[in-house]
């Protein structure tokens, strides 16, 4: 069966890696200077506890239209490119390939389903951490590897039942779920909660769990998240928020989100569908969501990602003296 990487990056990049290392028909579509490193240098996995993995030489594109249609997309893009990238794997679907998703959130599958029709369309949900070091190189932290897959009906098609057996033979944890919505909405409440609040805050879990203000915030984050995913038909426990804030308690005190991390760096968030994927889920069921809401709101001016900052030296409109005679409605200091 042929496997196509719709995104090859973190996510992509080293689940892909693994599945062409086992020695997978698996082909990569990239971008840029990641494209253009895999196309010369292949692929090379850096683990510094388990080894690195190097793939010499990969099949990748930056057009999906070229490879034709194949039995298993695993898509794996930043969730604001979900529409355009479903678009752009149409020529790679045919009467039987699955597409699974290993992004973040719970609407990815629906934005999926309106471009792709219900078919197609796998439930699946990634653990891994994982960067782009540099162009063809993809650096995991720690040792976690996981990924929980499955058809939305419950049945164990022949594609899950292909994709589960290649992820072990790979040496991914890989688990088939029965009721794999669920599965992603287990992830999805605690990975709302972390962003949320790391980005909100601008902190690592450690501090946030420890003071009293912030961890009731974090608690109300993920009672909110289950509320509406329970609203929804989701077999998620009553008390599952307060299961995972012990959890939290769990983890090493400096660890943070990726989110926080894009913040750091002036990208793009993914806000609207985390904290904002519980807003407006929340508005369909009449399930209210203060907490998710405000996270909006603080973040509503960084969503789109850093813009210039404009100098008094690059402005239009004439220097005044002194400064403080600009109208305030010029927003500027």
């Amino acid at each position: 069966m042929k496997i196509a990487m719709m995104g090859s990056g973190g996510v992509g990049g080293f689940f892909g890696g693994r599945l062409a290392h086992a020695g997978y028909d698996v082909s990569f579509i990239a971008r840029g200077s990641h494209f253009a490193a895999m196309r010369e240098r292949g692929l090379i996995i850096e683990n510094e506890p388990q080894g690195d993995i190097r793939v010499p030489k990969v099949r990748v594109t930056d057009d999906p239209a070229t490879l034709g249609p194949v039995d298993i997309v695993i898509l794996s893009v930043k969730l604001w490119d979900t529409e355009a990238a479903a678009k752009q794997i149409r020529p790679l679907v045919g009467p039987d390939t699955g597409v699974l998703s290993l992004q973040n959130g719970v609407v990815k599958d629906d934005i999926l389903r309106r471009e792709l029709g219900d078919p197609p369309v796998m439930g699946g949900v990634g653990y891994v951490a994982t960067h782009i070091s540099r162009p063809g190189v993809i650096h995991q932290t720690g040792t976690m590897q996981r990924i929980i897959l499955g058809e939305y009906d419950g049945r164990k098609s022949e594609r899950a039942t292909f994709l589960h057996e290649a992820l072990v033979r790979a040496g991914v944890n890989a688990e088939l779920a029965a009721d794999v919505r669920r599965a992603i909405w287990e992830k999805f409440v605690f990975l709302v909660a972390l962003s949320a609040t790391t980005i909100a805050m601008r902190t690592t879990i450690g501090p946030i769990r420890e003071n009293p203000r912030t961890r009731a915030f974090l608690l109300q984050i993920m009672r909110e998240a289950v509320a509406v995913g329970r609203a929804h038909g989701v077999a998620l426990p009553d008390d599952y928020a307060e299961g995972r804030l012990a959890f939290a308690d769990g983890l090493p005190a400096g660890m943070t989100s990726s989110m926080h991390h894009d913040l750091e760096r002036g990208n793009r968030l993914e806000v609207e569908w985390l904290s904002g994927g519980v807003v407006q889920l929340g508005r369909t069921a009449g399930v209210p969501t203060p907490a998710n809401g405000a996270v909006c709101d603080i973040l509503a001016l960084q969503a789109a990602g850093k813009t210039p900052k404009l100098s008094f030296l690059d402005s239009p409109w004439p220097t005044l003296s002194p400064p403080s005679r600009f109208p305030s409605s010029t927003g500027r200091p």
